[in-house]
This record gives C-alpha cells, structure tokens and sequence, in this order.
C-alpha cells in the first residue's frame, strides 16, 4: 500500500505467514490467541489484514475485515513493544481503514484505548469481560446436545446470521472445520436452539461463539464443550448486555480477568443479542 525510503515505514496487506507473527505479539499481549485462527479469518476477507514493516521488519499490524457491504470489524490493532511511541500504529490504522469504504466499523476495545477510539468516531456499546476457570463436568450428558453437523450448516449459518451485526458463511464454514475446534449444537424436537465451539489457545481452551435461546440451552452447550476441555481451564468473552450470560458464567465459578468494550462507528443491522452468551473472538467480533 505504501513505498518507503529506508528508515520509513511501509504499509502492505499481510499474507498467512504474517499474521503467525502477529498472532505471536497477540499472545505475547495476553490476549490468548488461538494458534489455528487465522486460516478462518483470512477465509472471510483475505484483503483485510495489514502490516507495517520498518526496514523489512514487521513493526505494527491491524484487520479491518469486511462483512458484506454494509459493515466491518477491526481487530489486532498492534505495535510491537520496542517500536511504540513512534506513530506507527497510527499510520498503519489510517491506512488500514480505508479498507471498510464506508461501513459501519466494530471493535472489541481494551480500557486503555478507548478514549482514542471514541476521538477516532467509535461509540461505546456494551462491555465484554473475559472470563476464566476450569469448568466442573457432568456425568449425565445432554440427550439434544449433537455434534455440529447434525443441524446442517444451512441451518446453522441461519442461527450465526441472526445473533450478528452480517452474516459471515465464508468464516463460518471454516471455522466449524478448522483443525482443533469441536462443535456442537442443541436441537430440540428438530429445532435449533443453540451452538457453541471450543478450540485451544495458548493458556486456557476457548469457547466461541457461544448463542442460545435461552440460558438453559447455553448451560446445556457450555456443560458439553467443557467436557472437551479434559479439565483444563476455558476462556469465554460474556457481553455485559446479557445479564443471562454472565450470570451463567459466575455461577459455573468462572473468574474476570480484563475488560474491553465492543464500540461501533455508526448503525447496525440489529441482532438478538439476548442469545450471544459468548463472543465468538474479539478480533473478529
């Protein structure tokens, strides 16, 4: 996107390769990346990941990935360590935006930066908490809790589509198949009331999405990915606007660990919010 003299930066989209060291500074941040994440995000707009390298060296990043055409989402918004306070994440965030041609823009933002994206246009939605814990496993598994497939992916796009601003089939079908992540829906007398997916990441298994009808439906769906965890600790993004939610979360002994705000730079299309029990990743909404 950008030529450079020696010493300058340059900003160019990113290819696969680039986003595994990107995926590196996320964890590095704590944010708990899942190492198998990026084929799925590519999938849904390959164009929407950027990089900027000083002298060769990646030095900052950012998505800004594209959902039909009416609204998009911004994520790894990253600079490395030893190259902050330069204006290179604000080179590389000007740039990057004009990839959204006008839509709507979301992010999931951390407290620190939020000031700098409400000055940037964002307003303020609703918190999200990251919660984490080992979750306790039932012996006496949901009879409507089915693998994935079972709903068809029809169906299940369908479901996706309304507990979100777009629909997103190309991530979807990706994300459901990627290596690692076990998916599962409840069907109840042939009807789908919910589906959820974990999937590793580097210091806790994560759950995403998470969407329901209703609690018991989600506690059904989360009870069952939770077995897929063998005992190991699970990670879950709760938006602060369901009340269900997060009520779910604490009282299967979950603990907050940070915050962020998803924010919005103008009109949505609107969703049933009441069924989003876990975000599906902060990086892509």
């Amino acid at each position: 996107m950008t030529d450079s003299a020696p010493g300058q930066l340059a900003i160019a989209r990113a290819t696969l390769d680039d986003w595994r060291v990107v995926t590196e500074w996320a964890a590095d941040e704590g944010w708990n990346p899942g190492p198998g994440d990026a084929p799925s995000f590519f999938a849904q707009d390959p164009e929407g990941f950027f990089v900027g390298r000083l002298d060769g060296e990646p030095v900052s990043a950012i998505s800004v990935v594209n959902y039909g055409d009416a609204y998009a989402f911004l994520g790894f918004y990253l600079v490395r360590p030893d190259r902050r306070g330069h204006g290179f994440g604000l080179a590389t965030w000007q740039a990057a935006l004009t990839h959204a041609e006008g839509r709507t823009v979301g992010l999931d933002g951390v407290p620190d930066q939020q000031d700098n994206y409400r000055r940037s246009g964002f307003t303020w939605r609703h918190g999200t908490q990251r919660y984490i814990g080992p979750l306790p496993t039932t012996d006496v598994p949901d009879r409507h809790v089915r693998p994935v497939e079972a709903a068809g992916l029809r169906a299940l796009m369908a479901y996706d589509g309304a507990c979100l601003p777009a629909d997103r089939p190309r991530f979807l079908e990706s994300w459901l198949a990627a290596p690692g992540h076990r998916a599962l829906a409840r069907i109840v007398d042939g009807r789908l009331t919910g589906y959820g997916v974990i999937r590793p990441g580097r210091d806790a298994r994560r759950v995403g999405p998470l969407f329901a009808d209703t609690r018991a439906d989600a506690e059904a769906l989360l009870d069952a990915l939770a077995a897929e965890a063998d005992g190991a600790p699970v990670a879950i993004d709760v938006p602060g606007n369901n009340a269900e939610a997060v009520a779910l979360a604490e009282a299967r002994g979950m603990k907050p660990t940070f915050d962020t705000a998803r924010m919005y730079t103008g009109p949505i299309r609107e969703y049933a919010e009441h069924r989003v029990f876990g975000v599906t990743s902060l990086e892509l909404g």
